[in-house]
């Protein structure tokens, strides 16, 4: 959508207003769950094994403690600028997104909520998080919540249903599917740094990432 002007039309006449989404006609689906996409374009299935549920949350515990260090590096005055020209989220709302994923996560497996299609977009309140230490004491509560949930969760098979807006889907999905749209944004919140001429606080590395579905192209 950020390269086609009229993908926002296409999407509003088939009554989505959220991506990612596969469309085909007069036909879609969601692109949430990339089996559900492969099976949609005809491919047996993607190829893609996922990562055991234990080695999930050891890389978003990873990545989600690098954007806090990120939040804490962008300057104050900066944080309303866009993080890229032809996309209207600031890189504060970025920011707290980011942390906002894994609260939203948190929300369905531990409260019942279901996934709803803004679920993790869920913005700050007007006037907070206009400092790096806002960032730190928010990421720092998520991944505390995270790393509770898990040591506590009795099946860590994750196989659970979970009701979400694309479906029942087991909480392995919905699991990677976090960990992975968590660490996206922070590569791109890498990019903003070394736009900024700061030298981002410990790189997150190929290894860090190694086994998420990530997009090749940073902006996608």
């Amino acid at each position: 959508m950020l390269n086609d002007a009229q993908g926002r039309e296409r999407l509003l006449k088939f009554g989505v207003r959220n991506v990612p989404v596969v469309a085909k006609g007069e036909q879609f689906v969601f692109g949430q769950n990339l089996e559900d996409v492969a099976e949609f374009v005809g491919l047996q299935g993607t190829g893609h094994t996922p990562l055991p549920p234990a080695e999930l949350i050891r890389k978003w515990i990873i990545v989600l403690r690098a954007v806090r260090r990120y939040m804490r590096q962008m300057p104050a005055e900066r944080l309303n600028e866009r993080v890229i020209d032809n996309r209207g989220r600031s890189i504060r709302l970025l920011g707290h997104h980011v942390f906002r994923i894994g609260e939203a996560y948190l929300e369905t497996v531990i409260d019942g909520v279901e996934y709803w299609i803004q679920h993790a977009n869920v913005p700050p309140k007007d006037g907070t998080f206009i400092s790096g230490e806002e960032f730190v004491r928010y990421g720092d509560e998520v991944i505390a919540r995270l790393q509770k949930w898990w040591e506590g969760l009795a099946d860590k098979s994750c196989q659970q249903p979970l009701k979400t807006y694309y479906g029942m889907q087991p909480m392995h999905q919905l699991f990677e599917r976090s960990t992975w749209h968590s660490a996206q944004h922070a590569r791109q919140l890498l990019a903003v740094l070394d736009r900024f001429g700061i030298e981002p606080d410990g790189r997150l590395t190929r290894e860090d990432l190694a086994g998420l579905p990530l997009p090749e192209r940073l902006w996608e």
